[in-house]
C-alpha cells in the first residue's frame, strides 16, 4: 500500500499547471453545482459540524476524473482532501502522492485491508476522502451502477462520516470541446454501523445512479453543458468554431 505524501509547494505549482494548461486546453467549461463543504445533513436537515469527516463517492467515467475532482476541491473547499487511486496507476504517476493520492491494490486481500485501515485513519482524523466505488472506469451511461462493498466497510468503521454523492457528466453540446458538469448532492448521515457493508454499498449505488440520471436529464432538457446557477471552475476555453468566427469578424473589419 502506497501512502500519500502531500507537499504544499508542489500542490501550489500543480494547481496552476492543472488549471491553466491541462484543463483549459482540454475542456471548454467545468462547473460545479452544490457544495463540497456540507452544511446540512441531507437526511434530517440539521446543521453538520464543518470539521466532520467526509467521504465523497463519485462515478468514474474518464481518465480526467481525478484531475477534475482535485481542481474542484482545491478551488471551492476548505477541507483537507485525499483520493484513493489504483496502485498501478499511482506507481506510474507517483507525483499524485504529493497531491494527496494513496493506493489500493484490488488483487491482494492484505493490501486491501491496509488501504481500508489507512482510509479509516484519515476519516477518523477529520479528513476528506474521495473514492470511486465502482472500482473501474465505466461509461457514464452504464447501468446499473454497482458499488463494491468497501464503501460500506469504511462507513461502518467510521459511522460519524458524512457520505456525499458526486456526479460528473461529460459531453459536447453547443461546442466542439467537451464540457464537464459536476454536481455535489445532499450529504447522507446515518447510523452506518447497524447496516451490513453490502447493504450500504447497494443503497449508495442507487443514490448515485438516481442523482446521475437526474443530472444528465437536466442537461439534456436545457441543451447545455452546465446547470443553471453552477459555479465556473475554469475560465471558458474557446472552441474551434468560436476561434474561426472571431477571426472572420476581424477579417471583415
Amino acid at each position: 500500500m502506497i501512502p500519500a505524501a502531500k507537499s504544499k509547494s508542489f500542490n501550489r505549482m500543480f494547481y496552476l499547471y492543472n488549471q491553466y494548461y491541462l484543463l483549459r486546453r482540454r475542456f471548454r467549461s467545468f462547473t460545479l453545482s452544490g457544495t463540497l463543504d456540507p452544511q446540512f445533513d441531507g437526511v434530517s436537515g440539521s446543521p453538520v459540524d464543518p470539521n466532520s469527516p467526509v467521504l465523497y463517492f463519485m462515478n468514474h467515467s474518464s481518465w480526467w476524473d481525478g484531475l477534475l475532482l482535485y481542481h474542484a476541491s482545491r478551488r471551492t473547499s476548505t477541507g483537507d482532501h485525499y483520493v484513493m487511486m489504483e496502485e498501478r496507476q499511482l506507481q506510474q504517476y507517483a507525483f499524485f502522492r504529493k497531491l494527496g493520492a494513496y493506493s489500493i491494490n484490488k488483487e491482494s486481500a492484505s493490501a486491501i485491508r491496509k488501504t481500508m485501515q489507512y482510509t479509516t485513519g484519515l476519516l477518523q482524523s477529520g479528513k476528506r476522502v474521495w473514492i470511486f466505488p465502482q472500482g473501474e472506469i465505466l461509461h457514464q451511461d452504464a447501468r446499473p451502477i454497482r458499488f463494491r462493498p468497501g464503501i460500506g466497510l469504511l462507513l461502518r468503521r467510521s459511522p460519524q462520516t458524512l457520505a456525499v454523492p458526486v456526479t460528473l457528466c461529460h459531453g459536447m453540446v453547443q461546442h466542439d470541446m467537451p464540457e464537464v458538469s459536476m454536481l455535489a448532492g445532499a450529504p447522507l448521515m446515518e447510523d452506518w454501523h447497524v447496516w451490513k457493508s453490502e447493504e450500504i454499498a447497494t443503497r449508495l449505488g442507487r443514490v448515485l445512479e438516481q442523482q446521475l440520471d437526474e443530472h444528465k436529464s437536466q442537461l439534456v432538457r436545457i441543451g447545455q453543458g452546465s446547470l443553471p446557477g453552477a459555479v465556473s471552475l475554469i475560465r471558458n476555453g474557446r472552441s474551434t468554431s468560436e476561434k474561426y468566427d472571431a477571426a472572420r469578424k476581424r477579417g471583415v473589419r
